[in-house]
C-alpha cells in the first residue's frame, strides 16, 4: 500500500518519477495569470495566522464549507479566526477526491514543514505549528521559497500601477508584472459602467465621446502597461460571442444609448463585446502581446447572497453556452487582417476540450510555436482528472510540447503547492505513455518536453 502523498504522490511509475525528482520539481515557476494584489506584495503583507492566509478571501473553501454544512458564520462571518480554522480542518476530511483536501495538504507540507492529516483531531496542534512558522513570514517568503521567478497579477487599465513600480525596485527576486483585465469597460450593462468610462478618459487623457475613442483610451493603457512589463491580456468570456459582427456604426449606436442611461439586448451585448475583443485584439498584435480568453464561467448565481456578500465568494458555475461559432468568427476576423495575437483559449466547461483543443489549430501560421494555444485546467476543472484530460486532449489534437504549462489563477499566497501538483501529473502521464509503449523510454526527450511544459515554454512564449 503507498503511504498518504508520500514524496512519489500521483507518480505512478518508474519513468514518473524520475522526471518528477530530477526534472520538474526544483524548476522555476512562472505564474502568468494569478489575482495576487500588488499592493500586499507591494508592502510585504504578513498574516496573522493561518485562517487569515487560507480562508481570507478564498472561495474555493467557502464553497467546500458551506456543502458540507458549515454555516455562513465560519465561513464570512463574525466567528473568529481560529473558530473558522477549526470549522475547517473538521469537515476537509470529508472531502474525498476534491483537489482542496491535496492542495491544502501539499500547502501544508511544502510551506510549513508540517507532516500532520487535517482533522479535528490535529486542528490545535497545526493552528499552533502554522502560526508559529507564520509570525516569520511575509508574501515575499511565500514567492521567493516557491521559486516563483516571474508572477502577473491581474490589474485594471485605469490602475496607475504604481505599486508595481514600487515592486520593480524593490528587492524581491520575484518579477511581479501586471496584466490587463479590461472587464469593467467588456461589461457594458453593469451598474458602473458609465462611472468607468470617466475613469478611464481621466486616466488616458482621451476624451471618451464615442465607441472609437473608448477603444483608444483602452489602447493608450495598453501601451502604459507595456513601458511598465505587461506582455499579457486576460478577458472573462461569460456570453456566448456572436458569429456575425457588428457594423462600426452600430457599435457607436450601442455605446451612446448605454452612456444615456439605456441597457442592451444580450444580443447587442454579446455585439458589444465582439466589437471591444475585435478592436483591442489589433493592438495586442501590435504590441506583441498575448490575449487570454476565460470561457464559460456562469457567476454569481445566487442573487441573495450575491446582495448580502458580493461577488467573487463562491456562487460560481460551469456554463453551458455555446462559444465555438462566434470565437472562431472572432479569431477569424482577427486572423483575416493578419492582426491575430497570440491567444490562450481557457475552457471552464470540460465538454468543450475538443472543441477547443482542436480549434486552436485552425490558427497557427508557424510563426511562434502554438501561437493560438488551449490553456491549462482551470478553475472547475483544475482537478487531477480535469488536468490529465486537459493534457490528453492537447496531446491528441496538438503538439504537447509547445504547451506553456500551469498558473494559480487564484488570490492565495499559499497556492503555489498547485504547481507540483500539476507537474506530477504531467510526469504521471508521461511515464503511462512509456509503460504502455506509446513513447521511447527517451529521458533526454522526455526530460525537454517537461523542462517546457513546467517552464520554458511559458518564459519564450510570453517574451518574458
Amino acid at each position: 500500500m503507498t503511504a498518504f502523498m508520500d514524496k512519489d504522490f500521483l507518480l505512478t511509475t518508474d519513468v514518473a518519477r524520475k522526471l518528477y525528482h530530477e526534472v520538474a520539481a526544483d524548476l522555476p515557476v512562472i505564474d502568468y495569470h494569478s489575482h495576487l494584489q500588488q499592493g500586499e506584495i507591494a508592502e510585504r503583507k504578513t498574516f496573522r495566522n493561518i485562517a487569515e492566509l487560507w480562508l481570507g478571501g478564498d472561495h474555493y473553501k467557502w464553497r467546500l464549507m458551506r456543502t458540507a454544512g458549515v454555516a455562513e458564520e465560519y465561513c464570512t462571518g463574525e466567528r473568529s479566526d481560529k473558530e473558522k480554522f477549526l470549522a475547517f480542518c473538521k469537515v476537509l476530511p470529508l472531502a474525498i477526491g476534491n483537489p482542496i483536501y491535496h492542495w491544502s495538504h501539499l500547502e501544508l507540507r511544502r510551506i510549513f514543514g508540517i507532516d500532520l492529516i487535517i482533522n479535528e483531531k490535529n486542528a490545535e496542534a497545526i493552528w499552533e505549528q502554522a502560526n508559529a512558522r507564520l509570525a516569520g513570514m511575509d508574501t515575499w517568503t511565500f514567492l521567493e521559497q516557491a521559486k516563483v521567478e516571474i508572477a502577473c497579477t491581474t490589474d485594471d487599465p485605469a490602475d496607475d500601477l504604481l505599486q508595481h513600480a514600487e515592486i520593480a525596485q524593490s528587492a524581491l527576486k520575484t518579477r511581479v508584472l501586471p496584466a490587463y483585465r479590461p472587464d469593467k469597460a467588456m461589461r457594458i450593462n453593469n451598474p458602473g459602467f458609465v462611472d468607468y468610462v470617466a475613469r478611464l478618459a481621466e486616466v488616458s487623457g482621451v476624451q471618451i465621446t464615442s465607441f472609437a475613442t473608448m477603444m483608444a483610451a483602452l489602447a493608450n493603457r495598453v501601451g502604459y502597461f507595456h513601458e511598465r512589463g505587461g506582455r499579457i491580456s486576460d478577458h472573462a468570456i461569460d456570453i456566448p460571442l456572436p458569429a456575425h459582427a457588428a457594423t462600426p456604426e452600430q457599435l457607436e449606436a450601442f455605446f451612446a444609448r448605454r452612456v444615456k442611461g439605456e441597457l442592451l439586448s444580450d444580443l447587442e451585448q454579446s455585439q458589444y463585446l465582439r466589437g471591444l475583443l475585435e478592436n483591442i485584439g489589433t493592438v495586442y498584435a501590435k504590441f506583441g502581446w498575448t490575449m487570454c480568453l476565460h470561457i464559460g464561467a456562469m457567476r454569481n448565481n445566487n442573487q441573495r447572497m450575491l446582495e448580502n456578500l458580493g461577488p467573487d465568494t463562491g456562487f460560481d458555475s460551469i456554463g453551458d453556452m455555446s462559444t465555438s461559432n462566434g470565437l472562431v468568427a472572432l479569431l477569424s476576423a482577427l486572423d483575416a487582417s493578419d492582426q491575430l495575437p497570440q491567444t490562450m483559449l481557457f475552457n471552464l466547461n470540460p465538454a468543450m476540450n475538443e472543441v477547443l483543443s482542436t480549434m486552436i489549430g485552425n490558427f497557427q501560421d508557424g510563426s511562434v510555436a502554438g501561437k493560438v494555444q488551449f490553456g491549462p485546467a482551470w478553475w472547475f476543472n483544475d482537478h487531477k482528472l480535469g488536468n490529465l484530460n486537459q493534457i490528453l486532449a492537447f496531446g491528441n489534437h496538438s503538439v504537447l510540447g509547445i504547451f506553456v504549462g500551469m498558473v494559480t489563477d487564484s488570490r492565495s499566497f499559499a497556492s503555489y503547492p498547485r504547481h507540483d501538483y500539476f507537474r506530477r501529473l504531467v510526469c504521471r502521464q508521461f511515464g503511462e505513455w512509456v509503460a504502455g509503449g506509446e513513447y521511447p523510454n527517451d529521458f533526454e526527450a522526455l526530460s525537454t518536453i517537461v523542462r517546457g511544459i513546467c517552464y520554458e515554454n511559458a518564459k519564450n512564449y510570453f517574451k518574458l
